[in-house]
C-alpha cells in the first residue's frame, strides 16, 4: 500500500464531517465523479495533514520483496540525472502538469511480477555499441511544441475567423529546446532531478478503511491469505479498475442481434467544422526563362562543356575533411562513360542488354556521393531508369523483402555499385552475392572509373528534349511496410528544378551544404546539376561523430544554402560550445527539410537563439513540406531582413484529434504550436481534402489531406496501375459529391490546412495516423509526450516507436521503446506508468501496451530510425521479446457489449414450456434402448452378483483366459484364467477374515499398481463381504504431493484395512511418507503377494442388491474429492448395459490402456471381463512413457477391433509418434483391425485431439471412423459409451455468442464464431437423460443449454458422507422436476449440456437423439452476466502463440486470470502477454485481468487428464506457482 497521510482526528470538525458526509452521499448518487470528490476531500483535508519534519511528500510505489532483493544487487547510475539533450521545455512543463494532476487521483497500480532470470541483459560485447547504427531518418522525433504564446481573449470563441488561429510571435522568443528520438552525441551535465514526477496517489484514510473491509471480505469469501503478495497485487489491481473511467461504457448489444458492436453514439459535443467550403490555393505562375535546358542531362552537359574546371559535388571523409571534389567537368565526361558503358559494352559483342526505359538499381553508400552522381546522370544520358535502393547489409535487414517487391514491380534485373560496395556486400560461401529474400536475381555491375570504357569520338549521348517518360523511381515505404516505387517523369523532373529554383532564388555557382540523404527527396532535388551549384554532402557516418561538421562546412565554404533536419539543429545545438569562431552570416537559406512536422517548432527557435550570436538571420530559416508523391508541396521563401516574422498557429489538441482547428483557449497542456511551411510552389494549385472517404473538399476550418496539381510532381506508382489510380488521379468534389474540375490532383500524404495569407500549416502524416474510437491521433505527437516523461533513465536513445493494432473492432495505441542496459525494474515500472497518464492527460487516449525492449533489438530502416511495420509486425507475432510490459486493456476498450442482465424468473418454468411447444421445440430429452430380458434369465439371474458370475465361470469354463497384462516391451507378465482369479479371491478372502479380523461391510482400501492384484483384491473383498475402496497408489517420487490424497481418502472413508504390495506397504512405512503424513496411524496393511492357500469359510452372498457393493472416490476438475456409493444393482446393470452396448461375449478381446481407479475406467478393468466373458488385455497406461507405440502395437499384433484409452494416452501418441507413422508401417502396425476406438472421459469430447489422432494414424490403417469418446459423471460412472451399433458420432457447430446466452443455434462449419462439439457417445441402453434449467429445474426444450439429468438403474446410490450432508444427498442423487413429469427421480450430472435429434436412424429406425456435453456447471466462468466455459478460452490462448503449451483459466473477484504454460524460451514469456489480452478480446469479449506465464508441467491435471483449475487457482493465490512472469493488465 502506499504511503498515508497522517491526520490529525481532533482537529478535524463536526462540521468538516458533515461535509464529507454530504460529498460521499454525492458520489453515491453519481451528482459527483470519485475523481472529482478525492479533489473535493483532499482540499478539505489539506489543513490537518501532519507532515513529519524532512518527510518525502512523494509517495512510493509498492514493490515486491522479489523486486527490493534483485534492486539491492544492481548497481545505479551516479545520480538521477536528467539529459539536456532530451529537453523540451514547454512539452516537458505540460506533461509534468498532467502528472502532477494524476498525484491526487491516481492510486497505486500493481507493479509485474519477474523471475530473476526472464530477462538477463546480453553481454556488453554482443551488443551494437551506441554508434554503430547510423542516425535515424524517420523518427527524428524533435519535439513538439506544445504551446508557445498565450492565445488573444476572444470574444465569442465560436465564431472564429482564420486569423484567429494564429498568434504573431517572435520567432526565437520561446525558451524550448528539442528533444530528438534518436541521440548519440555528448553526456550531459547533471541537473537536479525534478520531483514533479510521481506515480502513487496518496490514499485516503476512508480508501484505506473500504480497502481493509474488502481485503477482509474476500479472505471469508475465498479463504486465501490476504498477505500473500499476489491477492495484494490483484488488490491493488481491482483498486486501479474501481476509478471511474473517462469514456463512458456504450449502452449497446442486444441479446440476440447480430451484430456484436454498434458504433457508439456520437457526443453532441464534438467540435464541428463551421467554415465555408475551401477554395483551391494557387502558386505563382512558373516564370518564363530565355536559355532554360530542354532536359536537365543537357545542364549538365552545358556545365560540363563551358564550365569544366567549376566544382560539383565535395564528399567528405568520416573525420569530416574534404576527400574529394568531382568538377563538372569531371562529372560529365564519367557520366557519358558510364552511359556509353551500360548501352554498348555489357553484353557480347552483338547482344544489347540494356535498352533505353529498362529500370537499373543504384546501390551506393551514404558516404559515396560521387559515385551515385555518376551513375545516377549516367543512366539518365543512357535513357535507362534509376532507381536508387540502400545497401542490403544482411538476409536479414528490416523491410529486405519489401524491397525486392519494389525490384519486382519494377522489373529490374541489374544493379549499379561501386568496387568498395561490393565486396561488402553479403556472400554466400562460394563468394557469389546473397540472393536476398524476395528480391529478382540480378546482375551486378561495377562503375569504377577504371572498368568503364571510353566512347569513340563520334559517339554523343542521345539528349532528346523532356517528355512524360519516367526519368528516375523513387522508393517509398508506406504505413504498412510495402515499399512502392514513385516514378518521376523527365518533364516533371525538369519543371520541380525550375520551381524550385524560383522559389529559393537559387543563382549559378552558389555553395549548398548537404546533410540529408542525397539518393531521394529533397537531397536529391536540391543538389540537382540545374543551376551549376556546388554541393558539399556531409554523411551521417560524420554527423554521428561530429555533430558540427556541417555548420564548420557553412562557415569554411560561406555557404549560402543549407539542407537540414530538425536533428541536425537539435545536435547542432548541444555541440556548439565546441565552437566559438564559428559563423552562418553567409547563409541566406536554411532549408529545415522536416520543418513540415509540428515537433520542428522548439528546434529551430533553440538553434536560432544559440546561433543569432554566431551571425545566423532569423528570416533565413525555411522549413518545408515535401513527400514522393507530390516532391515539394510547399516552401518558406527566404524573408526580408527586417520583417515580421510569419505567424504561428496554437490549435487545441482535442480539436486536432476531431480534425477541426481550434485555437486552444482553456487547457494550454493539451495545446499545439505548429510553425507554416510557406506558400504553395510556383505553377501548382493545392485543395485540402478529406482524408478518408470520397476526395471530398474541406472546410476552412477542417484539417484535411493535401492535395496538388502541378507538372512538378511524380506520376505513379511504378507497375502498379491500381494504387496508381487513387493517388495521383484524384479529382476533389464538393459536399454534394460533384467534381469541381476534370484536372487530377496527387494525394501528397500530408495532413495540414491553409492558413491566413494562404500560408500551409501541416500537423502530421497520413501514415502516422491513429484512429482511435473515431478520433485522429498523430504517432510523432505521441512519440514527443513519452519522450518528455523523463526518458534519460529508461528509454535508450530516445527511441520510441508508436503504432496501433486493431483489436476488436478498434484501433488500439502501442508504444514500443528500447530500454537502457542499466536501467533498473522500477525505474522503467515507473517511467511506463507515467507515460499513460501523461498521454492520458493530453491526448486522451488510452494505451493498450506500453512495451521495453532490450537496447538495439528493434528492427532499424536503412538510416537507423526505427522500422515501424517490421515493430508492429514483431508484435503481433510475438516475436518482440520485450523485457518490460504493461497492457491497459480496461482503460481504452470502451466499445465491449453491455453486461447481460438476467431475465427475472418472475415467469414460472412451466409457462416457458408452454412457450417452447407453442414455438414448435421439443423438449430436449433423449433415451438408451430398453435394458429389456433379451438373453437367458437363468444367465441374468447368476449374474445379479459379480461374486456370483465368477463363482459360475471358475466352474463352467475354468480355463478360460479373462485378463493379460502386458509390459512396456509388449510381453504378457501375468494371465488370469476365471479359475485362477477366483482361487486368488478366496486367498484374499481368507487373509481378510484371518489377518485383518474384517466385520462384513467394513471398507477396505485397494493400494495397487495397475494391474492383476487389484483385480484379485477387488474380487476378494467382494468374497469376504467387504467394501472395496480402489486407490491410486502414491508416486514414490513425489510422495509429498501424492500421500496427503491417498491419506485422505482413507480417513473420509474410515477404512479398516489396507491391501497392498510389499514394494508399497515398504513405502507406505518409510521416512519419507513420515515426512508427509502420520505413518504411525494407518490400519492394518495387510500384503497380498505372498499368501498362503486357504479358503474362506464360505463365500459372502449379500441379502439384497441394493447394498453397497464398492466406493468410487475420485477428485474433481474443481479439487472437490467426492467418493459414491455404488450397489451391486447398480454394478450389474452398467456391466449389462456396456455388454449389450459393445456386444461383448466370451470369444471378443478388447485392449484397455486406461488408469484403473475410478469411474468407467475401473469399470472396464476389473469389472466388464467377469461379467460378460470377454477376455481384456491391460496395458497400463505409464508403460507408454518408456514405449509410446506399445499400445498401437497391441491392437496391430492381437487384431484388437475394440479399445478403450485416455485422453492423456491419446496426447502421447499424437505427440510422440504422429511423425513417426513410416516407421510404425515399416514395423508393420497395422491398425484397420479396429472398429471403435472408445477414449473414457467426464469432460467436453476434445474434438481437435480425436481429430488429430484420426488424421495421423490413417497412414497406419486406422479408419476415420472409428474414433469416438464416452460421458460419464461422479451420480452415474457411464451415460454415454459409443458402442458398435448404430449412428457415427456426429459434430455440430454452434454459435458461442448464443452459448454464452445458454442458447443452442447451430451455425455452419467455418461461421464466425463458431464452435464445433461432437456428441459424447450413444446413450446406454436404459438410460434416460433430460436437459434442465439448473435455477427454475424445469425441462428446457432442445434450443437450450441446460444441465443434464440422468435416470438409470445404474445411477449411484448417492455420495460417501459429504460430512453428513443429507440434503446435497437428496438434491443429486434423487431430485424431481419441478413440473412435467414430477415422479422420476433423477441424478444431476453437474454437467451443462443439449440435446439435438440428427437426420441419423438408430438400431430401432427412429431418428437419433445425440446429446452433447459442453462442460462442467462448477467450472462455468460468469463474467459480464454471461456465461463462459474455461476450454473455450484455453483453446483461443493455446492458438495465440507457438510457445503456449497449455493454459488455464478461472476468475478471482470478477478479474479473468490466465495461467499459459511456456514451451519455448523464457524471453518470449512477455510476448504472450498482449497475445493473449488481444485473442480473449477478439473471440471472448473478455478483458483479461491477469496473465501468469508459468513453467510447463505447473498446471495441475488428474488422472483422467482433466485441468485443476481450483488447485491452480489457490496455489496462484497462495504465491506458490514460482511463476516466469505475472502482468497485472490495468
Amino acid at each position: 500500500m502506499t504511503a498515508l497521510p497522517t491526520v490529525e482526528f481532533g482537529r478535524v470538525t463536526a462540521s468538516l464531517q458533515g461535509q464529507q458526509r454530504a460529498q460521499s452521499a454525492c458520489v453515491g448518487s453519481g451528482d459527483i465523479t470519485q475523481k472529482g470528490y478525492e479533489k473535493k476531500r483532499t482540499k478539505l483535508l489539506a489543513p490537518y495533514i501532519i507532515q513529519a519534519p524532512g518527510e518525502d511528500t512523494s509517495p512510493h510505489i509498492t514493490v515486491s520483496s522479489r523486486y527490493r532483493e534483485r534492486r539491492s544487487r544492481r548497481t545505479h547510475r551516479n545520480g538521477g540525472t536528467r539529459d539536456d539533450r532530451y529537453r523540451s521545455d514547454i512539452h516537458t512543463e505540460a506533461v509534468q502538469a498532467a502528472l502532477a494532476k494524476h498525484k491526487e487521483e491516481k492510486m497505486a497500480l500493481p507493479m509485474p511480477t519477474k523471475r530473476r532470470s526472464t530477462y538477463v541483459p546480453s553481454p556488453i560485447e554482443t551488443r551494437t555499441p551506441p554508434d554503430s547504427s547510423s542516425g535515424s531518418e524517420d523518427e527524428t522525433s524533435v519535439r513538439r511544441q506544445s504551446s508557445g504564446v498565450g492565445p488573444p481573449p476572444l470574444v465569442n470563441p465560436n465564431l472564429q475567423s482564420p486569423e484567429s488561429w494564429i498568434t504573431r510571435s517572435v520567432q526565437g522568443s520561446s525558451t524550448s529546446s528539442s528533444a530528438s528520438s534518436t541521440l548519440s552525441h555528448g553526456e550531459a551535465k547533471p541537473q537536479p532531478q525534478s520531483s514533479v514526477f510521481a506515480l502513487c496517489a496518496l490514499q485516503y484514510v476512508t480508501v484505506c478503511l473500504f480497502l481493509l473491509l474488502l481485503v477482509s471480505t474476500f479472505t471469508l469469501l475465498v479463504g486465501v491469505p490476504v498477505s500473500s503478495r499476489v491477492s495484494t497485487k490483484i488488490q491493488q489491481l481491482l483498486n486501479t479498475l474501481k476509478r471511474p473511467k473517462r469514456p463512458p461504457l456504450s449502452e449497446f448489444f442486444t441479446d440476440d442481434s447480430e451484430e456484436i458492436v454498434e458504433v457508439p453514439q456520437p457526443d453532441p459535443n464534438t467540435p464541428k467544422p463551421e467554415g465555408r467550403q475551401i477554395i483551391p490555393v494557387k502558386g505563382e505562375p512558373l516564370g518564363v526563362v530565355s536559355n532554360w535546358p530542354p532536359a536537365l542531362q543537357a545542364a549538365l552537359a552545358r556545365w560540363g562543356a563551358t564550365q569544366g574546371k567549376s566544382p560539383a559535388l565535395t564528399a567528405l571523409d568520416i573525420t569530416g575533411k574534404p576527400l574529394y571534389t568531382l568538377t563538372y567537368g569531371k562529372l560529365w565526361s564519367r557520366s557519358v562513360k558510364l552511359a556509353y558503358t551500360l548501352l554498348n559494352k555489357l553484353g557480347t559483342k552483338n547482344e544489347q542488354i540494356l535498352k533505353p526505359g529498362d529500370r537499373v538499381a543504384l546501390v551506393y553508400p551514404n558516404s559515396d556521393p560521387g559515385m551515385f552522381w555518376v551513375a545516377f546522370y549516367g543512366c539518365l544520358l543512357a535513357e535507362v531508369i534509376p532507381v536508387p535502393i540502400e545497401v542490403p547489409l544482411s538476409r536479414k535487414d528490416a523491410g529486405i523483402s519489401q524491397v525486392g517487391f519494389l525490384l519486382g514491380s519494377c522489373g529490374v534485373g541489374l544493379a549499379l555499385t561501386s568496387e568498395i560496395c561490393l565486396k561488402g556486400l553479403p556472400k554466400t560461401p562460394t563468394g557469389e552475392i546473397l540472393q536476398f529474400k524476395g528480391w529478382p536475381r540480378m546482375k551486378w555491375v561495377i562503375t569504377d572509373s577504371k572498368y568503364l570504357t571510353k566512347p569513340s569520338k563520334d559517339w554523343q549521348p542521345h539528349i532528346p528534349t523532356a517528355n512524360t517518360d519516367p526519368a528516375y523511381i523513387e522508393y517509398k515505404a508506406s504505413k504498412e511496410g510495402t515499399v512502392v516505387g514513385v516514378a518521376v517523369s523527365k518533364v516533371a523532373m525538369l519543371t520541380h528544378c525550375q520551381a524550385l529554383t524560383q522559389a529559393c532564388n537559387y543563382c549559378e555557382g552558389e555553395t549548398l551544404v548537404n546533410v540529408l540523404d542525397f539518393k531521394k527527396d529533397m537531397g536529391l532535388w536540391h543538389g540537382a546539376v540545374m543551376n551549376r551549384i556546388h554541393t558539399i554532402s556531409v554523411p551521417y557516418a560524420v554527423m554521428k561523430a561530429c555533430p558540427l561538421s556541417w555548420v564548420q562546412r557553412v562557415h569554411i565554404h560561406k555557404a549560402r544554402v543549407s539542407l537540414v533536419k530538425c536533428r541536425d539543429l537539435h545536435w547542432a545545438m548541444m555541440a556548439h560550445r565546441d565552437q566559438r569562431d564559428t559563423s552562418l552570416a553567409s547563409l541566406r537559406m536554411l532549408i529545415v527539410a522536416d520543418g513540415a512536422n509540428p515537433w520542428s517548432v522548439s528546434s529551430c527557435d533553440a538553434f536560432l537563439n544559440v546561433f543569432q550570436s554566431h551571425g545566423l538571420k532569423p528570416e533565413v530559416i525555411c522549413p518545408c513540406a515535401t513527400s514522393p508523391e507530390a516532391m515539394t508541396v510547399a516552401i518558406r521563401r527566404p524573408g526580408v531582413p527586417g520583417a515580421p516574422l510569419p505567424a504561428r498557429a496554437i490549435l487545441s489538441m482535442g480539436g486536432l484529434s476531431h480534425g477541426v482547428i481550434r485555437v486552444n483557449t482553456e487547457d494550454k497542456n493539451s495545446a499545439l504550436t505548429v510553425q507554416d511551411v510557406g506558400h504553395v510552389m510556383p505553377g501548382a494549385l493545392m485543395c485540402i481534402v478529406k482524408p478518408d472517404g470520397p476526395p471530398q473538399l474541406c472546410k476552412t476550418d477542417e484539417i484535411g489531406e493535401i492535395i496538388i496539381n502541378s507538372r512538378a510532381g511524380g506520376n505513379m506508382y511504378y507497375g502498379l496501375p491500381g494504387l496508381t489510380k487513387n493517388t495521383f488521379e484524384v479529382i476533389p468534389v464538393n459536399a454534394n459529391g460533384v467534381p469541381i474540375g476534370e484536372i487530377p490532383f496527387v494525394r501528397s500524404g500530408l495532413l495540414g490546412f491553409v492558413g491566413p495569407g494562404s500560408l500551409i500549416f501541416v500537423v502530421g502524416k497520413i501514415e502516422g495516423l491513429l484512429m482511435v474510437s473515431g478520433r485522429r491521433h498523430n504517432a510523432d505527437d505521441l512519440v514527443a509526450t513519452a519522450l518528455a516523461v523523463e526518458p534519460v533513465k529508461t528509454v535508450y536513445r530516445g527511441r520510441i516507436a508508436v503504432f496501433s493494432v486493431t483489436v476488436f473492432y478498434d484501433e488500439r495505441v502501442v508504444i514500443v521503446a528500447e530500454q537502457r542496459p542499466d536501467a533498473s525494474e522500477e525505474d522503467s515500472f515507473q517511467w511506463m506508468s507515467r507515460v499513460l497518464q501523461a498521454i492520458d492527460s493530453i491526448h486522451q487516449v488510452g494505451l493498450y501496451c506500453l512495451a521495453l525492449v532490450p537496447a538495439n533489438t528493434l528492427p532499424k530502416t536503412p538510416l537507423g530510425g526505427i522500422h515501424i511495420s517490421d515493430t508492429k509486425q514483431y508484435f503481433l507475432d510475438g516475436n518482440l521479446h520485450p523485457c518490460n510490459i504493461l497492457m491497459c486493456p480496461h482503460t481504452c476498450v470502451t466499445n465491449l457489449p453491455k453486461p447481460r442482465q438476467k431475465q427475472p424468473v418472475g415467469v414460472g418454468p412451466a409457462s416457458v414450456m408452454v412457450g417452447n411447444l407453442v414455438a414448435g421445440k421439443r423438449i430436449a430429452q433423449a433415451a438408451g434402448r430398453d435394458l429389456g430380458m433379451i438373453e437367458d434369465q437363468d444367465l441374468v439371474r447368476k449374474h445379479q452378483y459379480l461374486t456370483e458370475a465368477l463363482q459360475w465361470r471358475a466352474q463352467t469354463d475354468p480355463d478360460h483366459v479373462l485378463y493379460v497384462l502386458l509390459n512396456a516391451k509388449g510381453v504378457t507378465v501375468g494371465t488370469a484364467t476365471c479359475v485362477q482369479l477366483h482361487k486368488r479371491a478366496e486367498k484374499i478372502a481368507a487373509a481378510l477374515t484371518e489377518k485383518g479380523s474384517i466385520n462384513t461391510g467394513e471398507n477396505v482400501v485397494l493400494l495397487y499398481p495397475p494391474g492383476i492384484d487389484l483385480i484379485a483384491a477387488f474380487y476378494g473383498c467382494l468374497y469376504a463381504g467387504c467394501v472395496p475402496v480402489n486407490v491410486r497408489p502414491p508416486h514414490p517420487q513425489n510422495l509429498a504431493a501424492t500421500l496427503p490424497t491417498v491419506r485422505m481418502i482413507i480417513d473420509v472413508s474410515k477404512a479398516a484395512c489396507i491391501l497392498t504390495t510389499q514394494n508399497l506397504m515398504r513405502t507406505l512405512r518409510s521416512k519419507e511418507a513420515a515426512a508427509s503424513v502420520n505413518i504411525k496411524t494407518w490400519p492394518t496393511i495387510i500384503d497380498t503377494d505372498d499368501l498362503p492357500r486357504r479358503r474362506p469359510p464360505q463365500i459372502y452372498k449379500p441379502p439384497t442388491a441394493e447394498m453397497i457393493a464398492y466406493l468410487d472416490f475420485s477428485v474433481s476438475t474443481t479439487g472437490m474429492l467426492t467418493g459414491v456409493k455404488i450397489s451391486h444393482a447398480a454394478v450389474s446393470a452398467l456391466c449389462r448395459s456396456i455388454k449389450l452396448q459393445c456386444e461383448l461375449y466370451s470369444s471378443r478381446q478388447i485392449a484397455i490402456c486406461l488408469d484403473p481407479y475410478c469411474g468407467l475406467g475401473f469399470v472396464l478393468w476389473c469389472l466388464a471381463s467377469v461379467y460378460s466373458g470377454h477376455q481384456s488385455i491391460l496395458i497400463p497406461p505409464f508403460e507408454l512413457e518408456s514405449c509410446l507405440s506399445l499400445w498401437l502395437g497391441t491392437l496391430s499384433q492381437y487384431r484388437i477391433r475394440d479399445t478403450f484409452c485416455s485422453y492423456s494416452v491419446m496426447e502421447l501418441c499424437t505427440k510422440g509418434l504422429g511423425t513417426q507413422t513410416e516407421l510404425l508401417k515399416a514395423r508393420g502396425v497395422n491398425l484397420s483391425c479396429v472398429r471403435s476406438c472408445v477414449v473414457i472421459a467426464e469432460e467436453r469430447p476434445r474434438l481437435a485431439l480425436t481429430h488429430s489422432f484420426s488424421k495421423l494414424f490413417k497412414d497406419v490403417g486406422l479408419s476415420s471412423r472409428a474414433v469416438s469418446t464416452a460421458f460419464g459423471s461422479r451420480v452415474n460412472l457411464a451415460v454415454c459409451l459409443q458402442g458398435t451399433t448404430g449412428p457415427d458420432p456426429c459434430t455440430v457447430y454452434v454459435d458461442m455468442k448464443s452459448l454464452r446466452h445458454d442458447r443452442v443455434r447451430l451455425v455452419e462449419r467455418g461461421a464466425p464464431q463458431s464452435l464445433p462439439l461432437m456428441e459424447s457417445g450413444k446413450i446406454l441402453p436404459g438410460v434416460r437423460v433430460i436437459i434442465v434449467n439448473p435455477e427454475t429445474r424445469g425441462p428446457l426444450g432442445d434450443s437450450h443449454l441446460g444441465e443434464i439429468w440422468v435416470n438409470s438403474p445404474h445411477n449411484a446410490s448417492g455420495y460417501y458422507t459429504i460430512y453428513g450432508e443429507e440434503s446435497l444427498q437428496a438434491d443429486h442423487f434423487n431430485t424431481k422436476l419441478s413440473f412435467g413429469d414430477p415422479q422420476t427421480l433423477w441424478a444431476r450430472t453437474g454437467y451443462l449440456g443439449f440435446v439435438k435429434r440428427t437426420e441419423l436412424l438408430d438400431a430401432s429406425g427412429d431418428r437419433h437423439d445425440a446429446l452433447f456435453v459442453v462442460g462442467s456447471l462448477d467450472e462455468t466462468l460468469e463474467l459480464r452476466g454471461l456465461r463462459y466455459h474455461p476450454i473455450d478460452i484455453e483453446t483461443s490462448v493455446s492458438r495465440a502463440h507457438r510457445s503456449i503449451a497449455e493454459s488455464a483459466v478461472f476468475t478471482w473477484t470478477n478479474l479473468l486470470v490466465v495461467v499459459s504454460e511456456l514451451c519455448g524460451s523464457e524471453h518470449d514469456a512477455l510476448d504472450l502477454v498482449p497475445l493473449i489480452t488481444n485473442v480473449v478480446l477478439e473471440e471472448h469479449h473478455l478483458i483479461v485481468g491477469v496473465v501468469v506465464i508459468v513453467d510447463p508441467g505447473v498446471i495441475p491435471i488428474n488422472s483422467r487428464g482433466e485441468k485443476q483449475r481450483m488447485h491452480l487457482r489457490d496455489s496462484f493465490l497462495a504465491d506458490q506457482l514460482d511463476p516466469i512472469y505475472v502482468a497485472y493488465n490495468m
